[in-house]
């Protein structure tokens, strides 16, 4: 099962906010789906929906149209919408009758993603009564109850702890190894990084960065080395670098732990060695530098993204 985003735009009282959206994703893997707030991505996730239809391109599932309906589609909102004044049970299985099922499978159904998501404790309470954790794998029961074999998932973490966060984590590895399709958005970097081989970074309705992500980290991290020193501190050895070194290596920026750097040229790491030796740099690390998913994400998306990651 493959389903394709194609070339899909869309416009609001005359302003176009997707320029031509592309990517795709195959049973048994997760998509990461990223963007800044107001990129593009809650759009796009509509589109694949239904809820709105493109101005132009298409959704494919295995070449033909696809009209998502409740039993192929599962959808867990970043903003949650279940009633919070209605009592768990009733609701889910309402859900998935609405979904398709019959009453008896809707209700097996929410029993068992209940008992899953460890919240069977809560069936019969109303939903307002329970914490936010499980208030948000209630709204993951929710998702599932209909056995979707597409899920979108939009910051299915939010209000996890630890704990429940590793039940979560489990489950979508679950789903991803029962050959679903995953798509998943959220802005908690690890967690895309723990689930997904392809990535799709949107920015201002455009989708400006794909692929398998160990190729993207290969691609940036191409010719970066890594530094830290014993004697320095980091901005200070950033700044021998670039007043000493500035024939062999051009400082790129200094992350929490190194220094991070990009070779000038054809300089060899025995070159650079050798002029760390004559500055009597006492070396603590040194190697080819592996960018994580928020650092590319920065990169390419600008660092107000760094401070919004920040204040979540």
């Amino acid at each position: 099962m493959k389903l394709e985003v194609k070339s899909i735009k869309k416009s609001f009282d005359s302003k176009e906010i997707l320029h031509g959206i592309s990517f795709e994703v195959e049973s048994g893997k997760a998509l990461g789906l990223l963007g800044r707030n107001g990129a593009g991505k809650t759009t796009t996730i509509r589109i694949i929906m239904d809820v709105f239809h493109a101005d132009s391109g298409e959704v494919l599932l295995d070449g033909a149209t696809f009209k998502p309906d409740g039993r192929r589609f599962g959808y867990l909102p970043e903003e949650r919408g279940l009633y919070p004044k209605r009592v768990v049970k009733e609701q889910l299985t309402y859900l998935g009758i609405l979904r398709g099922l019959s009453r008896k499978e809707a209700a097996a159904n929410t029993d068992k993603w209940l008992k899953r998501l460890g919240v069977e404790e809560y069936t019969n309470r109303k939903l307002d009564t329970l914490s936010k954790g499980n208030q948000q794998k209630v709204q993951l029961a929710a998702t599932l109850v209909g056995e979707p074999q597409i899920v979108i998932l939009d910051e299915p973490f939010s209000g996890l702890d630890p704990v429940n966060s590793q039940i979560l984590k489990d489950v979508i590895t679950e789903l991803i190894q029962e050959g679903r399709i995953v798509i998943f958005s959220s802005h908690q970097m690890s967690y895309v990084e723990e689930f997904c081989e392809d990535i799709v970074i949107i920015n201002q309705g455009e989708a400006v960065l794909k692929g398998h992500l160990d190729d993207i980290k290969a691609e940036f991290g191409k010719g970066r080395k890594k530094l830290s020193a014993l004697n320095y501190k980091l901005d200070e050895l950033g700044t021998l670098l670039e007043e000493k070194m500035t024939e062999l290596v051009k400082v790129e920026r200094i992350s929490k732990h190194h220094v991070i750097f990009e070779c000038v040229g054809d300089t060899s790491d025995w070159d650079i060695l050798d002029a760390l030796k004559r500055e009597n740099v006492e070396i603590k690390s040194y190697g080819a530098y592996e960018p994580s998913l928020n650092d590319i994400f920065v990169t390419t998306v600008g660092e107000e993204a760094e401070k919004e990651d920040e204040a979540k």
